[in-house]
């Protein structure tokens, strides 16, 4: 393995049990010639470290974590010209894992260091998030507004359950806990509809949530961003969707839009709640209104 990979291990992973990997990834790392560690240690700061070895010429970041740990090197790493930004290497030892599965990583943390040290690489796309407060960020997998956010924020307070069954649960407190519906304008550079939205949730691969299938058509490489939006519906109708969304067959219920976009632009009447990879970016405290997400083609190279 080449003396230029970065290794960032989040250790906090899957509610700790990230640690019970450890030393078997340890093994298969050394095995393959070794590589420089590094653990984060506080939010935020897998970027700075991702950033921190690109300016360095490291040829590879891996990240061994969850969907959060590689939004955040996503994030350092994008802020480095093109030229010059590693490949991405990816450890699924995460919650949710949604984009190691939606790049084609395998669920095997062992197999999947070593293609992150020597697979063939996939050139993926990434998205953009720009509010009305001015902040922006990169993402690689999903945005959520509204119903599918407050799940994530759920899911922060749930200690006892991990992955799927964890978002689930996360899920049915949403439904009766926080089903608001706003109404939003969504204007795509290919249609504009104006509706109360009780989920509108923006991807670049087809699953989140630990196995949820919102938008079953996306794929990370084609140069196009997806996005499902479920209107203002009842709690027993949202309960009647929810395996739908779990198969990726809601698209066929008529208070369901399925689409496709490059550039998307999103009002809402009221603060909406956001997470981004599954991070929260907005709050139940939100003061975000308006939004404007953009896709980034073939921005990364990614070891598949």
């Amino acid at each position: 393995m080449s003396s230029k990979t970065k290794l960032i291990f989040n250790a906090h992973a899957d509610r700790g049990h990230a640690w019970d990997l450890v030393h078997i990834l340890q093994a298969a790392i050394d095995r393959h010639g070794g590589g420089e560690w590094a653990a984060t240690q506080y939010p935020g700061h897998a970027s700075k470290l991702a950033a921190e070895a690109a300016n360095e010429g490291f040829d590879t970041v891996v990240g061994l974590g969850g969907d959060g740990t590689i939004h955040e090197i996503v994030n350092g790493l994008m802020g480095i010209p093109a030229d010059r930004r590693p490949a991405l290497g990816a450890v699924p030892v995460g919650s949710g894992n949604d984009f190691c599965a939606n790049v084609g990583i395998s669920t095997d943390p062992e197999i999947a260091i070593l293609k992150a040290l020597n697979g063939t690489e996939r050139a993926v796309d990434v998205g953009t998030i720009t509010d009305n407060t001015g902040r922006t960020e990169y993402w690689d997998n999903t945005i959520n507004v509204g119903f599918g956010a407050s799940v994530a924020i759920y899911s922060y307070q749930i200690t006892r359950l991990r992955g799927y069954p964890m978002y689930l649960w996360a899920v049915l407190q949403t439904v009766f806990r926080h089903h608001d519906a706003p109404m939003m304008k969504i204007k795509s550079d290919r249609e504009t509809f104006e509706q109360p939205t009780l989920l509108l949730a923006i991807n670049n691969g087809r699953r989140e949530g630990g196995g949820f299938l919102t938008s079953p058509d996306a794929v990370p490489d084609d140069g196009a961003l997806n996005y499902a939006a479920i209107e203002g519906i009842s709690r027993l109708m949202m309960l009647r969707l929810i395996p739908e969304v779990m198969r990726g067959t809601h698209g066929r219920f008529r208070q369901v839009r399925l689409g496709e976009f490059t550039e998307l632009e999103v009002i809402s009447e009221s603060p909406i709640p956001i997470h981004t990879d599954g991070e929260i970016y907005a709050d139940f405290t939100s003061q975000v209104t308006q939004l404007k997400i953009t896709i980034v083609p073939k921005a990364l190279r990614v070891r598949v």
